[in-house]
């Protein structure tokens, strides 16, 4: 049986690909399943600099799948019982598998082809940077199917869209384009390639300084909420934290002798 999620690792990234390409990586059981595996699994990786996430086939991820669930009806009555089955966060499955990848202490990558809608653009939105195709497509579809999104949307799209475009988005579930979708910043860019691009942000990233890499991502998401007072003093701790560190001063020597740096992890 194929795996609905492949991972590989290499040189310090994570290619991470949801492997239902015949159904446009739709959301079932299964999935859902195989993608907290590896996030737990990511969690625990050494070495881990990046990851990059992206889908088999044409598209990113479809959604939930409507024809598994009209198949088994008892899908839908798990799903039912698992929104109240939460972890120490307070998330519940369908939430970790989209605010998980902000719970990993390296940069995700998502890497976005063809239809990215409803769950599948909630996973994207979890991610910290989306790069897709021109002529990728994204809708927060679920207001069709007489729902709310329900997969950490109220935390992932705090800094990236205004109340009332989020609010034009969710209640109308219409499909923006790429272009739009830049304009609004569902999107960080547009490139020919999402995967290579990714790819090459992601080798980028691995050959930074892993401890200022997760730094800058744990101090930005730290303060998104945070007063000014509050973030200002973070940042200040953050940096004192890092300087003078092996890795800071193995990043400052491979510079000045512009040679390739070998940091620890």
């Amino acid at each position: 049986m194929t795996e609905t999620v492949s991972v590989d690792f290499a040189d310090g990234v994570a290619h991470v690909r949801l492997n239902r390409p015949e159904k446009h990586n739709a959301l079932n059981m299964a999935l859902f399943r195989a993608l907290e595996e590896t996030l737990d699994k990511l969690a625990q990786q050494s070495g881990l600099r990046a990851v990059v996430l992206a889908g088999e086939g044409p598209s990113f991820c479809a959604g939930i799948d409507l024809q598994s669930l009209a198949a088994q009806p008892e899908q839908l009555e798990e799903m039912h019982r698992l929104l109240s089955d939460t972890d120490a966060h307070g998330s519940n499955l369908y939430q970790r598998v989209c605010v998980g990848w902000q719970r990993l202490p390296v940069p995700v990558i998502a890497a976005i082809t063809g239809h990215c809608y409803g769950g599948g653009m909630q996973i994207a939105l979890g991610c910290d940077m989306r790069i897709a195709t021109s002529d990728s497509k994204f809708s927060i579809m679920e207001i069709r199917w007489g729902i709310v999104p329900d997969m950490g949307a109220t935390v992932t799209t705090r800094s990236l869209l205004r109340y009332d475009q989020l609010l034009d988005l969710t209640l109308s579930g219409r499909v923006v384009e790429a272009p739009e979708a830049l304009e609004l910043g569902l999107i960080t860019r547009v490139a020919p390639d999402a995967h290579v691009a990714a790819q090459e942000l992601a080798s980028a990233i691995a050959n930074k300084s892993p401890d200022a890499v997760r730094a800058a991502k744990s101090l930005f998401l730290s303060t998104r909420q945070a007063s000014e007072k509050d973030s200002l003093a973070l940042e200040a701790k953050v940096q004192a934290g890092l300087l003078g560190r092996p890795n800071q001063m193995e990043a400052v020597m491979a510079g000045m002798a512009q040679r390739e740096p070998r940091f620890s992890d």
